[in-house]
């Protein structure tokens, strides 16, 4: 994971991997900020959209208790989880017998919230050991990264300005011309976003992993598809707006998934992903308004949620990276 920074403020212009680490999670960062909304009040993401998607994730969670022979604890660590939504839902989701065996962790940079289940442990590192299911939703596109362009890393000052910064160290060039060839390096290629630390940081999260199964869930790109000019942007208050490294909005970059896989990794998006666990937006149909009209509108609005949860353009587009730990393949 990456290390905390020194603080918000910047003499002048640094790398952009050290201007996010500052404005995200250094003392009054945007994610650390006591007394904030958290993500919620910024951004909607596919646990605010719909109770749906936890009840999802309690599925693969039983499935994983499945895999594992229904063992008297069972881990559920959510990696990036903001005020505890994701946990709160998956808990109340699960059938009671297999609730009373989890013992679900909370990791997050930020204090504990206020009113969170008191089952929940709340740790700023994945616990070492786990045995169960790791879920990481929308939290490597807030890992800080570098950005590269005509063979020089990107610098931005603290109001957003950039400029031409140093030559690409070894390590960097060469994640650049195995995973986004070109761009970044060649002059005129375009810019890129070097995904290097994402990597390192999804390989320690899963390397936590005893036996189980992690799964990060984020936007996403592949190598036959990077965008040429890169996605970094900020949000504000439910807008998106210029990503400016001050402190006062989200920063945040797509995820080159296909660079974080692991040996046995699986990828998809959240359309299939969400329809391989029970998430369907068809309608119900028609006859069922007029024999029981109150089940009918309850149904109707769950497809309309789950129409969104697995929208074509939207959150449906999502990256799912499966990757097992000494179980079996999901999708099986």
């Amino acid at each position: 994971m990456s290390t905390q920074g020194e603080g918000t403020a910047q003499a002048g212009p640094v790398r952009w991997r050290t201007a996010m680490e500052r404005a995200l999670y250094g003392p009054d960062g945007f994610y650390v900020r006591p007394g904030g909304p958290g993500p919620a009040g910024h951004f909607r993401t596919s646990v605010h959209a719909s109770p749906l998607y936890a009840r999802a994730v309690a599925r693969l969670l039983l499935w994983v208790d499945g895999e594992l022979g229904r063992p008297e604890e069972l881990d559920l660590v959510d990696v990036g989880a903001g005020r505890g939504e994701l946990l709160a839902g998956v808990l109340a989701a699960l059938p009671p017998e297999t609730a009373a065996r989890v013992r679900p962790y909370g990791v997050e940079r930020a204090g504990r919230p206020a009113g969170l289940d008191g089952r929940v442990r709340w740790v700023s590192e994945p616990p070492r050991g786990t045995r169960g299911l790791l879920f990481a939703n929308e939290w490597l596109d807030n890992v800080p990264l570098d950005l590269a362009e005509d063979g020089a890393y990107v610098e931005v000052a603290r109001d957003g300005t950039e400029s031409r910064g140093g030559p690409l160290d070894g390590p960097d060039r060469a994640w650049l011309e195995r995973w986004w060839p070109r761009a970044g390096v060649e002059a005129g290629a375009g810019r890129a976003e070097i995904g290097r630390p994402r990597d390192e940081a999804w390989a320690a999260a899963v390397a936590t992993v005893e036996r189980g199964l992690a799964v990060a869930v984020d936007y996403a790109h592949t190598r036959d598809a990077r965008p040429p000019f890169g996605t970094l942007t900020g949000f504000r208050a439910g807008r998106e707006t210029a990503p400016v490294p001050d402190g006062s909005c989200d920063v945040t970059a797509h995820v080159a998934l296909d660079a974080c896989a692991g040996p046995g990794a699986v990828l998809l998006t959240q359309r299939d992903a969400l329809a391989a666990l029970g998430v369907s937006g068809a309608r119900p149909p028609l006859a069922l308004a007029s024999t029981d009209p109150v089940a009918y509108v309850r149904a109707l609005s769950l497809a309309g949620e789950a129409a969104e949860l697995t929208a074509r353009g939207g959150l449906g587009d999502f990256g799912w990276l499966v990757q097992p730990v000494g179980v079996g393949r999901w999708p099986g």
